[in-house]
């Protein structure tokens, strides 16, 4: 299963809002700072990627079918891009071995902003996950958001984060969401198969976005657990003990809400050592990431005093 955006060739929801995008830009009025704002994991990034190859496929082979939201793998914009080689097209994220987007990457986007085009088509800046932009790196970026060279567009990605209003008021913000089953149609559709079939409904209610589903169907595929007939302290016992999250980083984040919701299905009025517990772990979380502290403390600490409690 990949999920990586740049690669997703369907554009499965998203409709209404492309279609708002897609009569801007036929009628040469796209905004050239666009923002997308919405939950993790929800397509906002494969949005602006179909939007960016309709742009700039125009008058190409192979360009993007509008009538079925699509890519042709066969498009030359499209093929630059993955190759990481299209001279209209520049990509900013946090790097992996960062904690913010720092103002090194926006300085080199600038030097590059500032060579001449090899073409007569838009470019496109995508900057994924800006609520890590750390400080300098917003200023920096906000004196070219201002005044941009011609032919430049920006589409920033922000997941419900809070973003600062001098770089919000300088684009057109898109609201993005999904419900529930967009959520599950999505990813039905991605796998061929009914996710029904493969999460409980219980599940399905807490993990909203098709980003969050994915990454839970490729853990319990991974280690061999059972998210139909499921039972969330065995699991959880399961990838403490066996330290799962030591062999994949992105399974931390599951462990999180794993936590949240085993206290969301146990916890009563009437029990008050557990409410109190239930408070105690979701601020030990939030302390354990905004200070980048060792989870194994924190994980040993839950299984110890409310699994084996």
């Amino acid at each position: 299963m990949n999920l990586n955006p740049l690669t997703q060739i369907n554009l499965f929801e998203h409709k209404e809002i492309f279609n708002q995008l897609y009569e801007l830009s036929k009628n040469d009025n796209l905004p050239n700072k666009i923002l997308l704002s919405g939950e993790k994991g929800i397509g906002k990034s494969t949005l602006a990627y179909h939007l960016i190859n309709f742009v700039l496929s125009k008058n190409e082979e192979h360009p993007y079918n509008y009538e079925n939201n699509q890519i042709s793998t066969d498009n030359k914009s499209y093929k630059l891009i993955v190759n990481k080689s299209s001279p209209n097209f520049y990509l900013i994220d946090v790097l992996e071995e960062k904690k913010t987007i720092d103002i090194n990457q926006i300085r080199e986007l600038i030097k590059n902003l500032n060579k001449s085009s090899f073409n007569n088509k838009k470019r496109f800046v995508l900057i994924d996950n800006i609520e890590l932009l750390n400080l300098n790196s917003i200023n920096a970026l906000l004196k070219i958001l201002e005044e941009p060279n011609e032919n430049i567009n920006f589409i920033l990605i922000n997941n419900n984060k809070r973003v600062l209003p001098t770089l919000k008021s300088r684009c057109l913000n898109f609201k993005v969401f999904l419900t529930k089953d967009q959520s599950t149609r999505i990813v039905s559709q991605l796998l061929n198969d009914d996710i029904n079939n493969i999460i409980s409904n219980s599940l399905l209610d807490y993990y909203t976005t098709p980003g969050k589903l994915f990454k839970l169907i490729r853990l319990a595929k991974e280690y061999n657990l059972d998210l139909v007939n499921f039972d969330l302290k065995t699991i959880l016992k399961t990838v403490i003990k066996d330290k799962i999250y030591k062999k994949d980083k992105s399974i931390i984040e599951i462990i999180y809400s794993f936590i949240e919701l085993y206290f969301r299905n146990n916890i009563s009025s009437k029990d008050i050592s557990l409410y109190k517990s239930y408070h105690y772990f979701l601020e030990k979380i939030n302390y354990t990431k905004i200070y980048n502290l060792d989870e194994e403390t924190l994980f040993m600490e839950f299984e110890d005093k409310i699994l084996n409690g």
